[in-house]
């Protein structure tokens, strides 16, 4: 038992060896998987959907997030909401926001 005491006793003593530079190096290969794998996506997520919803026109076929597909009847430049045309009786007012996709023209028309 007293050989292990021992043991450590002497190891206790010594410096570990590399420092830190082990851990700094360790930490900049994370923040770099970090950036590469969760941050730089989004962005450019965020980065498409802004694009999409400033060109957005009337007249444009959308989808949006809760599955409805219609027409752009009106946008609200100040306010940021759109009327949808889902047929000839039914329009929605929504959020730009909430538009996910600028579908091809002529998509409703083959539904």
């Amino acid at each position: 038992m007293s050989l292990f005491i021992s043991n450590a006793h002497a190891a206790a003593g010594q410096p570990a060896a590399g420092g830190g530079w082990e851990m700094l190096i360790m930490l900049a290969i994370f923040g770099l998987v970090f950036y590469f794998l969760i941050y730089r996506p989004q962005a450019k997520r965020v980065k498409e959907h802004k694009s999409l919803m400033s060109a957005m026109a009337k007249g444009d076929e959308v989808l949006t997030q809760g599955g409805l597909v219609g027409k752009i009847v009106k946008i609200a430049e100040d306010k940021d909401f759109i009327v949808i045309s889902l047929n000839e009786q039914a329009e929605v007012t929504v959020q730009k926001s909430a538009v996910s996709a600028v579908l091809p023209k002529g998509t409703m028309k083959s539904l």
